[in-house]
């Protein structure tokens, strides 16, 4: 008896994950194609929230990782593969003159506050209403506020976070570049960093926007961080910042560059990431960072082997020309739906209104036909 039908969906055993349904239980996937325990075959847009780039179950990631796994899945040390996805993430990404690897999106954009943070020894962060950095207190300001626009008070997303949180944290609108000058101007002696989606969600940066955070925040000596955990390795082997020509001081990586597998990575300056060695800083000034599988040698050797499919030349055309085929024709059909949607990189389709932030986009899975 499969699971689809030993789980009733209904129970309280069931939740809804991610972007399914609780009824939706999936099983295996191959290519851009997923199939539930049910044995029903979907289109897969999301790709697993995005680490999938390459495909599911890409024989080069996956021949490595079962090359990988009799050798050893974890060490709580150094191997040869993680150091090696470090030399290639730094070899990619123009602001990477260091990385610490993490597992997850939301500790890189936590540890790039925080390096931030450290090396300017103050305590405030902006970011932009409806820019995601992840489930961390800090960032849980203006997702997805009920009454938008309160700049600069932040509004926090959910239940449970401190009300001191607030008070270290600044809000902008994201691509109004004066409001953006002005606050960082009026709160230059109290900000460590700014931190901002280059591509928010399903908003591109407008022409100059990211170039004027770029001079503003270095005209005052303060970080300035791109969430680059959707973007990297995405927009171009280089990411947002090599796509748009604006290098940042740090960035947070994820998604893409674990293959598939729970690896992320907070990258930038070396001045700045040196407050993670303990042998270059003093006691106050010391980042202490550490994870029991940050940069384990499957998760690294999944990701060195997806980085290598996308360096290889014509990658990234084949990447954009696949993405405006199904762009052109999502359009056409959804041009003669009722659902309503919204575009500009993405198509969403949305269950409601669309709302003036981009945060509440649903990506989906379509029944393949039969």
């Amino acid at each position: 008896m499969s699971i689809q039908t030993v789980l009733d969906p209904t129970s309280d055993l069931v939740e809804h994950f991610g972007n399914m349904p609780a009824e939706v239980i999936l099983k295996e996937g191959r290519g851009g194609r997923i199939w539930d325990e049910a044995g029903r075959e979907y289109v897969d847009f999301l790709l697993g929230s995005g680490p999938m780039f390459v495909g599911h179950g890409h024989p080069e990631v996956t021949a490595a990782i079962q090359a990988q796994v009799p050798l050893g899945t974890t060490f709580f040390g150094n191997n040869r593969h993680g150091i090696a996805l470090a030399e290639a993430i730094c070899d990619a990404v123009p602001c990477a003159d260091q990385v610490r690897f993490v597992c997850s999106g939301t500790e890189a954009d936590l540890y790039a506050m925080r390096a931030a943070r450290a090396f300017r020894k103050r305590d405030k962060i902006l970011k932009f209403e409806g820019g995601y950095h992840g489930m961390s207190d800090y960032a849980l300001m203006s997702l997805a506020p009920k009454r938008p626009g309160n700049f600069p008070r932040p509004t926090p997303d959910s239940a449970g976070i401190p009300k001191s949180v607030q008070d270290e944290m600044l809000v902008a609108a994201f691509n109004d570049v004066g409001m953006a000058e002005s606050l960082i101007e009026e709160h230059k002696d109290e900000l460590a960093g700014v931190i901002v989606e280059p591509f928010q969600r399903l908003i591109p940066p407008k022409p100059g926007f990211l170039q004027a955070l770029r001079a503003v925040t270095a005209k005052h000596g303060i970080p300035l961080i791109f969430d680059e955990v959707v973007t990297g390795f995405r927009f171009a082997y280089g990411g947002a910042q090599e796509y748009y020509g604006v290098t940042p001081d740090l960035c947070s990586l994820g998604k893409i560059v674990g293959g598939g597998f729970a690896l992320a990575a907070v990258a930038g300056r070396a001045d700045i990431m040196k407050h993670f060695d303990r042998l270059a800083m003093e006691d106050e000034d010391f980042i202490f960072q550490v994870g029991t599988l940050s940069g384990n040698p499957v998760a690294a050797v999944a990701g060195l082997a997806t980085l290598e499919v996308l360096r290889r030349p014509g990658a990234y055309k084949q990447v954009f020309a696949t993405g405006r085929e199904l762009m052109s024709a999502l359009s056409e059909r959804c041009s003669t739906s009722t659902l309503p949607t919204s575009r500009s990189r993405t198509i969403a389709i949305r269950s409601g209104p669309t709302p003036r932030w981009p945060s509440a986009s649903t990506s989906f899975y379509a029944p393949a036909a039969s």
